[in-house]
């Protein structure tokens, strides 16, 4: 690394972060990982399916695919870590792999992160971008992607390129959001950073009518202001359709009077009976994690009774979804339902991303239709410019995710499960979503369970694009397409 790299005195107090050894791993072992990632994929035998050899996940999807289905597992060891911080440039060369739990330890010492930080620790940043991902930021700095200068990726034909935003492979950089690790997979993102305060100001400010709160997100995602003070984090919280919050949180360096929800309160919680409250940055960024936003009381991790006897360190976004996975693989909880004669119950676990104009038209549909709340709501726009000025997404689109420049977009989240009703069957509640996004002009992530037919899926998600992007960086299909990875069962 460079000495600016090296020298450089951490800029927030120690109360605002905790203290970390060094997390930046330096370009040589970078070198080592990758030389050891291409020889498993040449090792590999000419026609045979490749994949990550990866042991967790933030997908949920149902898949058949891993040991002993013919997919031969790449070696990713030594690819989550991050090479460099330059801070005069504020940008980070990062694995693809790295977590944003060790992101923003490495980045948060110097008062730097990431424009856009996702909510749970364990999101890879190669996973955001190939993936998407998305927070409370993101009304002012997008998705993750779009703070990516270069990245360097291991295509599906075995090819090591770097692509950027002009240039020779400028198509797979503009192709490479939300194709999931269909086109190959990222091994090195240089990424820009933005400056930090030490804490975040938080006003939760109530709604009763979901009209008004879309006007109000409207209002604010464009002036960056309400009732005369910046607004520099937004995101929301539907309970009902008469109470819904907006949470407004803005910098400062001002120590005093902090909040804690890592261990017996819950964020989520405080929504409902505070007005404002203040939380470190680093508390901040990891609010939602220590209960998977509300989802950790499925585990009665919210019981004051049990609560104070789960282990704080355990109070997190990736336990919780390794227990979900083990529900899912042995059925406890559907034997238990079936035992006392309860309903089979599907899982609806979406986000979805609305026009903010159609935004209070969905929520009352969802609320009269979906029987789960909270829903989680965080607005977003395209950035005004790319990194270093490129161009935006409006004059060279994101190529598989249609996302229109100047328009404000209103994320919903929604994760849970419903009883499948009499003459139901599982899947048909995530049908009915699908069905209604569409209707209301928004799309969905695909991270979970999709069930879109092929003309569908396709008229949505780039399918005049995809095909030549296919070809170009995975001509023998080593990989599984985005229709069959998203959506196919096997």
């Amino acid at each position: 690394m460079t000495s600016t790299q090296t020298a450089v005195t951490p800029v927030l107090s120690t109360s605002a972060v905790p203290p970390v050894i060094s997390l930046v791993r330096g370009a040589q072992a970078h070198r080592v990982a990758v030389d050891r990632l291409l020889a498993s994929y040449r090792a590999i035998p000419a026609g045979q399916r490749v994949r990550l050899a990866k042991r967790t996940s933030n997908l949920f999807r149902s898949r058949a695919e891993g040991r002993g289905s013919g997919v031969a597992g790449l070696d990713v060891s030594g690819l989550d870590g991050v090479i460099s911080i330059d801070t005069q440039a504020r940008t980070a060369d990062v694995q693809a792999m790295c977590t944003y739990e060790t992101l923003v330890a490495a980045t948060l010492p110097y008062g730097l992160m990431p424009t856009v930080v996702p909510q749970l620790k364990t999101i890879t940043l190669g996973g955001a971008v190939t993936g998407l991902g998305i927070e409370s930021s993101s009304f002012r700095d997008g998705l993750p992607h779009e703070a990516v200068l270069e990245l360097d990726i291991l295509t599906g034909d075995g090819n090591l390129v770097t692509a950027r935003p002009e240039g020779e492979h400028a198509d797979l950089y503009r192709g490479f959001p939300n194709s999931y690790g269909t086109l190959g997979y990222a091994t090195r993102l240089r990424i820009e950073l933005v400056p930090v305060q030490a804490a975040v100001a938080l006003r939760h400010v109530r709604f009763g009518d979901l009209d008004e709160l879309a006007a109000a997100i409207g209002t604010i995602s464009t002036a960056r202001e309400w009732e005369g003070t910046e607004v520099d984090f937004l995101d929301g919280v539907v309970f009902s359709a008469t109470e819904a919050y907006l949470t407004l949180g803005t910098w400062t360096d001002d120590l005093s009077d902090l909040s804690d929800y890592t261990g017996q309160h819950t964020y989520y919680r405080s929504i409902q009976y505070r007005s404002t409250d203040k939380l470190t940055i680093h508390d901040y960024l990891w609010r939602w994690d220590s209960d998977w936003f509300w989802c950790s009381s499925a585990f009665g991790a919210q019981n004051p009774a049990v609560r104070k006897y789960w282990p704080a360190k355990y109070r997190r976004s990736d336990v919780y979804h390794r227990l979900v996975g083990l529900d899912a693989k042995y059925g406890f909880v559907a034997k238990v339902d079936a035992w006392r004669g309860k309903p089979a119950r599907e899982r609806v676990i979406q986000d979805v991303e609305l026009p903010v104009t159609r935004t209070a038209e969905f929520l009352r549909w969802y609320l009269d239709h979906v029987p789960m709340t909270p829903v989680w709501l965080c607005p977003l726009r395209l950035r005004e410019s790319g990194p270093a000025g490129t161009p935006t997404a409006g004059s060279k689109p994101w190529t598989l995710y249609p996302l229109r420049a100047g328009e404000t977009y209103v994320n919903a989240g929604f994760w849970g499960t419903v009883a499948i009703e009499p003459g139901r069957a599982d899947g048909d509640k995530n049908r009915e979503i699908e069905d209604a996004v569409a209707q209301f002009g928004g799309h969905k992530s695909l991270y979970s369970d999709a069930y879109y037919d092929e003309a569908t899926f396709w008229a949505a998600y780039g399918g005049e694009n995809y095909p030549a992007l296919k070809r170009r960086y995975d001509g023998d299909g080593r990989l599984l397409d985005l229709y069959a990875k998203a959506v196919g069962r096997r």
